[in-house]
């Protein structure tokens, strides 16, 4: 008996070390282990790739397909894509799990929201971990809000300018040359009234021209801005330049357009129904996004152009979308997959392939010069014109507090095109109201 206590014993001991050894590996494991996988555990590091959606199309489906060729071609890696909503839902959804000590590993986000990510120090200075060629092979027009200084904090990804778009057969119904855009702001409003119809009450049943005023108008104005000499800001994010006589002068033509001159709708032109009234014949002409081209090519049935926006003193337009922001507080092997994951969507061929498929512009030069992408050009020249119309762009509003100054300079914008205050009225505010919060930052 006294044996067999002694081996029971022995037995108890055995098993509590046996415990105590695969408790400490757990315990080991949690704490080393980096955030959704990877490190030492053996399972693949989990990337959260948040990505919003503004333009027409199946983006999210081709998102979730290049999450899934990137896992083929790199098994220890995997992609989550996270559909934030809009841009600005994603950033919010972004914001707060930064602050919360959650920050996802990468985002497509507003190429503009650069310096509120810089002042949260959210993200990741990408200078170092890619190489001057890699970089000097985007588009210049691109890099501008990509920077602050010479420092480099996010990628090119889906980029766009605005152009115009025209429906060549309303054209052909109004004695106008199908071939010819309007080139200026002249030609422009008496195009937009050739192509405006009434019927026999007076009611238009076919705007001659749309320009969205609701989500982006800001950029529309930018744009008309910048076609009349100037941006709207300084490259550092501490100044803009609302109250100048060049940005009354284009917000007055954005108002009469719609007021005097009564060639588009009065007041809210809503951003999203825009492609819709173009597709459906509503409108004959639209300043609208190039992602929103693959759209147009797909649903409409009728032949459109594509144009350069009208020039003032010269041509114009701020570049837009998104760039693919990394994230500072993750572990280095997320940032490295991170990094592997952005190299992965810039090749030629997948950028030529985006591009093709949503109508954004090829963010590098490479794309071009691809076959795939010469043939679409070659087929469908309209493809080309935002390209083209990048020697002629400018970076897009982009401060310190960002969200909050495009949001009021928006909010006066629309009281304008209201006709609730005058274009003078709505830039003064909106200078006063930007020099206050951008004080902190000078």
């Amino acid at each position: 008996m006294k044996k067999l206590a002694v081996l029971m014993i022995a037995l108890v001991m055995i098993l509590s070390a046996c415990g105590k050894s695969n408790n400490a590996q757990d315990s080991t494991g949690g704490s080393s282990a980096p955030k959704e996988g990877g490190g030492n555990s053996g399972k693949p590091v989990e990337l959260q790739f948040y990505f919003p959606v503004a333009v027409g199309g199946p983006i999210t489906k081709i998102i979730d397909k290049l999450a899934e060729d990137f896992q083929k071609e790199n098994e220890n890696i995997k992609v989550k894509p996270i559909y934030g909503g809009s841009y600005q839902d994603t950033m919010t959804k972004v914001a707060t799990a930064v602050q919360g000590g959650n920050s996802p590993d990468l985002a497509v986000l507003l190429s503009t929201d650069l310096y509120t990510l810089i002042s949260m120090n959210a993200i990741e200075d990408l200078t170092p971990k890619f190489s001057k060629e890699y970089l000097d092979g985007f588009y210049e027009a691109f890099m501008g809000n990509t920077k602050s200084g010479d420092t480099v904090w996010s990628i090119p990804f889906q980029r766009s300018t605005i152009v115009l778009y025209y429906n060549k057969e309303l054209f052909k119904q109004a004695g106008l040359d199908p071939e010819k855009a309007p080139a200026n702001w002249t030609e422009l409003r008496e195009f937009a009234q050739q192509l405006t119809v009434k019927d026999a009450q007076g009611k238009v049943t076919q705007w001659g021209l749309e320009i969205p005023s609701t989500g982006y108008q800001y950029w529309m104005l930018q744009a008309l801005s910048l076609q009349n000499g100037d941006n709207i800001m300084s490259n550092d994010g501490k100044e803009v330049y609302f109250d100048k006589p060049h940005v009354e002068e284009a917000l007055q033509f954005y108002v009469d357009l719609g007021r005097k001159d009564k060639v588009m709708p009065e007041g809210a032109i809503e951003w999203a129904t825009v492609p819709s009234d173009f597709i459906s014949g509503k409108t004959a002409m639209m300043f609208h996004t190039t992602g929103n081209l693959t759209k147009v090519k797909n649903d409409a049935n009728f032949d459109f152009g594509v144009a350069f926006l009208p020039a003032n003193k010269q041509f114009g337009s701020p570049t837009g979308g998104g760039n693919l922001y990394v994230f500072k507080d993750i572990p280095e092997e997320n940032k490295e997959a991170a990094i592997k994951f952005i190299e992965f969507l810039t090749t030629p061929e997948r950028v030529a392939q985006w591009s093709i498929d949503t109508g954004y512009v090829g963010t590098t030069k490479a794309a071009y010069e691809t076959d795939l992408l010469k043939k679409y050009v070659e087929d469908f020249p309209q493809a080309k014109v935002a390209r083209d119309q990048l020697e002629y762009a400018d970076s897009e509003l982009s401060t310190y507090q960002n969200g909050q100054i495009t949001k009021l300079f928006n909010d006066n914008i629309q009281a304008a095109l209201l006709g609730t205050i005058s274009p003078k009225e709505a830039l003064q505010k909106s200078q006063q109201q930007a020099d206050q919060i951008l004080k902190n930052f000078k």
